[in-house]
């Protein structure tokens, strides 16, 4: 689950913009996932380009239908979700596990969450909406950090412990009052998580929702993906939900491994 995202980074942070390539993705990247429009004056602001290479660079994103033009200046398009819809691995996953994260709505009635490990934070790939939603900020696209989120915590601990060190050294901001912000209690929670094959959040990222969450574990028990179910504090009690959710993060990891295998075993045309 998530709160309100920061603002977008203008670009990954090894990509310059004294390049053409540059600025295109320091105005793709300005975007957030809450974003139906950003003016030219905001995009400037956000990307920190003059205001005429700024115009040539969007009018050619829009000549390419990368950008919309709308009444609030301009939006990724629909090429653009196209486009990352066609990465291999973020389709095989989604095709795999939304059976598993349908029967984990069914059953517990509450948002379910599929997220991937991205840098130090988790970026949400897919979200389905229970029956009782709960108000979640959350986004399909957007970003969360990993140490204030179930499902962030799920793969942090399964994660290097280098990832772990950067993740503590770039500081535990505190979102809530229940956010974890000592290093000692994280690591403690970690440990935890290894042994349960579960992460719990109680509002820690955002007032009024709780969570829990399973990692899906490669075959060299890293995570590829974690699952999580989120639900108001005043009715949902994650760990009832436990084994379940173990069960469908489980179930997905298991299933890429056949099609990985089955791959590998097909003779090649």
């Amino acid at each position: 689950m998530g709160s309100p995202e920061p603002p977008p980074r203008s670009t990954p942070s090894d990509v310059g913009t004294d390049t053409v390539l540059g600025k295109v993705v320091a105005v793709l990247f300005a975007f957030s996932a809450d974003d139906y429009g950003l003016s030219l004056a905001e995009l400037g602001r956000r990307t920190g380009l003059a205001k005429g290479t700024l115009h040539r660079v969007v009018n050619d994103l829009a000549a390419a239908r990368l950008l919309e033009r709308t009444t609030h200046g301009y939006r990724l398009s629909g090429l653009v979700f196209e486009l990352g819809m066609r990465a291999s691995v973020e389709r095989g996953l989604l095709e795999v596990a939304t059976p598993f994260m349908e029967d984990l709505r069914e059953r517990t009635h509450e948002t379910v969450h599929l997220g991937v490990l991205e840098g130090a934070e988790v970026v949400y790939v897919a979200k389905i909406g229970g029956h009782r939603q709960a108000t979640s900020p959350s986004r399909i696209g957007g970003r969360m950090p990993l140490y204030c989120t179930a499902i962030g915590k799920a793969m942090l601990a399964h994660s290097s412990p280098e990832l772990l060190g950067e993740v503590v050294a770039a500081g535990l901001t505190r979102r809530t009052p229940r956010t974890i912000t000592a290093p000692g209690a994280l690591r403690r929670q970690l440990d935890r998580v290894v042994e349960d094959g579960v992460a719990y959040e109680y509002e820690e990222s955002a007032t009024g929702l709780v969570c829990v969450a399973a990692p899906v574990l490669g075959p060299d028990d890293r995570p590829t993906a974690a699952i999580s179910v989120t639900g108001p504090v005043t009715r949902f009690q994650p760990d009832k939900h436990a084994v379940a959710v173990r069960a469908a993060a489980a179930g997905v990891a298991a299933t890429l491994a056949r099609r990985s295998t089955l791959r590998r075993s097909s003779p090649a045309e």
